[in-house]
């Protein structure tokens, strides 16, 4: 197999699968003669040279990442195309769980660093018996329903096929409004692709409960940004807790670093103690699948895009 992740991640591999003979190439420079092989492992975006490394005899590649949007779908020619989906599932589900809380806590506004505070009173919120909309139910929102519901909350989620849900309790819809009109707090965790582009609109925030909290854990890509500016203007979206934007890095000055209602991190909610071992565990698992004849996992339709 052929590896662009670097000699350490070629020995763990090796290690790992024994029989397996790795050989790791450049990202971008050419390739020596006769260097092939049937498998490759490469980066979330591709590589430089990967048109010439898929000539090599490569006839299944996977990505380390947990999304493909990044990926150069177009430059595959017939090749199975594997990622790491659903690997960054509970961290990312347990901060889309912190921010719900301290969206309905009130924190860290309700902190006190003196006497002078007002003790003994507030007026809290709290998840038990709200609804949470799940844009998208693939494995990061599947995660995120496990949690929500044992903070007994409704959870509702968007599908657009008739798949049911591997977590009993959710209740499917397939019409965007009809799962915004009834969210307190709306998720975004679909996949980026062009059918999914801007699908949180002016229209869809026109469709959201007055006083919405949203949560973005996908792709900035999924939401209009000038349109949720409006939302939080007017007070439709109490707050929005954003851990994907577009673009990434925001440029300096840009609005949402400093909008009151606005709670920005910088795409880090995938990050938990060996993450990355967990990605290539999925991978060493395909590895394994692939050896002995099985279905591989997260298979990429690369014709949808996700």
């Amino acid at each position: 197999m052929l590896c662009q992740l670097g000699d350490d991640i070629a020995a763990r591999i090796e290690g790992a699968a024994p029989g397996v003979e790795v050989v790791v190439i450049p990202t971008a420079d050419e390739l020596p003669d006769g260097v092939e092989g049937d498998v490759l492992l490469t980066l979330a975006w591709g590589s430089a040279n990967l048109a010439q490394v898929l000539e090599r005899n490569v006839g299944w590649v996977h990505t380390i990442g947990t999304g493909v949007d990044g990926f150069p779908l177009h430059a595959l020619n017939g090749q199975t195309l594997t990622c790491s989906r659903g690997a960054s599932a509970v961290p990312i589900s347990e901060w889309v769980l912190a921010v719900m809380l301290a969206f309905e806590k009130h924190l860290p506004d309700s902190w006190v660093r003196n006497a002078d505070a007002r003790w003994h009173y507030a007026e809290l919120g709290g998840l038990a018996g709200k609804t949470v909309g799940l844009v998208g139910l693939g494995g990061i929102g599947e995660a995120v329903a496990r949690r929500a519901l044992a903070f007994d909350m409704h959870v509702r989620a968007l599908r657009r096929t008739n798949t049911a849900s591997a977590v009993a309790g959710v209740e499917l819809t397939a019409r965007l409004p009809d799962l915004l009109r009834s969210a307190d707090h709306v998720v975004v965790a679909a996949p980026s692709t062009v059918e999914t582009h801007r699908m949180i609109d002016a229209d869809a925030f026109a469709a959201m409960k007055p006083g919405v909290h949203l949560v973005n854990i996908a792709r900035g890509a999924l939401v209009d940004q000038d349109a949720l500016r409006v939302a939080l203007d007017d007070g439709k979206v109490a707050r929005a807790s954003l851990d994907a934007v577009e673009p990434e890095p925001l440029p300096d000055g840009h609005w949402l670093y400093s909008h009151p209602k606005v709670r920005l991190s910088p795409h880090i909610s995938w990050s938990m103690p060996g993450a990355f071992d967990v990605l290539l565990d999925t991978f060493l698992d395909n590895l394994r699948r692939y050896q002995v004849g099985e279905a591989l996992t997260g298979e990429v339709d690369v014709t949808a895009g996700y």
